[in-house]
């Protein structure tokens, strides 16, 4: 078998059942399988993935037991020459994992490929590609001298690539992350020992001490709604410094101006009054893009008489100056499309959502700083009432 993509299931469950729709178009043709470890959801995750794709493979765990071992215990049970970490709150375009696999036989040594990673509002997100994170440079990360001058503070985002630049890094995120399962297995996986924030740093670096070389690979994209989820408050300072400070005793000495960088940084991190959440947009107008009346109708009694459907996105009124959401319906465009639309797009004046018609749901996310937002409609397969 070629490929295994593992996904590890928390309580998301209607992302996670777009999660699988991209995947199994994106495996189509290939030999490969889907996992999903389930961490013991308290929503119906484990009773959707049994009913709508029988064909993937569910692990449900009696137990919450964090990301490194969740991924371990999937991939244990894979059987592809190639394994991809996936997060279940992504969208992967239907020639994704080909072209990732493409490049990484392309390169010499190889260790992690990573792509582009873009939020719900077409963004990218610079955790695609990061530098080593030693005390200085996760300071400049906290203080946020990277935002302020980049050509000389960011390493932490391995400025040293833009981002439709491929090219060797230090770090990926593992919201997706596809090596060798062999590799992954002979570097142990995931330390389930990690805090939380340095399980990926951790793995990435670990590869590379194998003496394997990293890659970010720029030559797709890959939606992730959550990104860097977290708010952005004293705790997150807590959890982070955590973080660094078990990385740098699993593999350096420990560092002696840790704590003074990380006190300093907080310092200046508490002066900024880093963003928490993004507030919540009016929408002056929605644009459903289908070729649907049924599925216009049905959203008209949860949205709102604000919304106009159009059969292509080239109809949308291009001089429109009020805060817009376009939805589109994703089981006439592909995800492909969709992705190109959004980064096309994008603006501070828009969001993007996506109808699915046959399980009755329209999904996204305004913020990279948020858990997204799910809106129930009319289940064609259930024959479910507007919620």
């Amino acid at each position: 078998m070629q490929l295994s993509v593992i996904i590890l299931n928390y309580n998301v469950r209607y992302f996670l059942e777009q999660c699988l729709d991209s995947v199994q178009k994106a495996i189509s043709g290939m030999d490969a399988e889907i996992i999903v470890v389930d961490n013991n959801s308290p929503d119906d995750s484990c009773t959707m993935v049994r009913k709508h794709f029988p064909s993937v493979k569910l692990i449900a765990h009696p137990e919450n037991s964090g990301f490194p071992k969740g991924n371990n215990i999937g991939v244990k049970e894979a059987k592809g020459e190639y394994i991809v970490i996936l997060n279940p709150d992504t969208i992967v375009a239907e020639d994704t994992f080909k072209k990732a696999i493409d490049f990484f036989e392309s390169q010499d040594n190889p260790g992690i490929v990573g792509v582009k990673l873009i939020d719900g509002r077409g963004n990218f997100l610079p955790e695609s590609k990061r530098g080593t994170p030693t005390p200085f440079v996760a300071f400049t990360k906290v203080a946020g001298l990277y935002k302020l001058m980049p050509r000389w503070f960011g390493k932490y985002y391995a400025s040293h690539l833009t981002e439709d630049q491929s090219g060797e890094v230090e770090i990926l995120v593992g919201a997706f992350m596809l090596m060798k399962r062999s590799l992954y297995l002979e570097c142990g996986g995931f330390d389930e020992n990690c805090f939380m924030y340095s399980d990926d740093i951790d793995l990435s670096y670990t590869v590379l001490k194998s003496g394997k070389q990293n890659y970010y690979f720029a030559g797709t994209t890959v939606i992730h709604y959550k990104g860097e989820s977290t708010v952005k408050d004293r705790n997150y300072i807590r959890r982070f410094t955590e973080a660094m400070d078990f990385f740098y005793r699993k593999h350096f000495r420990r560092a002696v101006v840790f704590d003074l960088f990380m006190k300093v940084g907080a310092y200046f991190f508490t002066k900024a009054k880093a963003s928490t959440s993004e507030p919540e947009v009016d929408i002056d107008k929605y644009w459903l893009i289908s070729k649907d009346v049924t599925a216009e109708e049905n959203l008209r009694k949860v949205i709102g008489d604000n919304l106009q459907r159009v059969t292509s996105v080239e109809e949308i009124d291009g001089n429109f100056s009020g805060n817009r959401e376009i939805i589109f319906d994703a089981e006439e465009m592909s995800y492909r499309e969709i992705i190109g639309w959004m980064r096309q797009l994008r603006s501070n004046k828009t969001t993007f959502k996506n109808l699915h018609k046959s399980t009755g749901f329209v999904i996204g996310s305004n913020s990279s700083n948020d858990r997204g937002k799910v809106i129930k409609v009319a289940d064609r397969r259930e024959g479910l009432p507007i919620i």
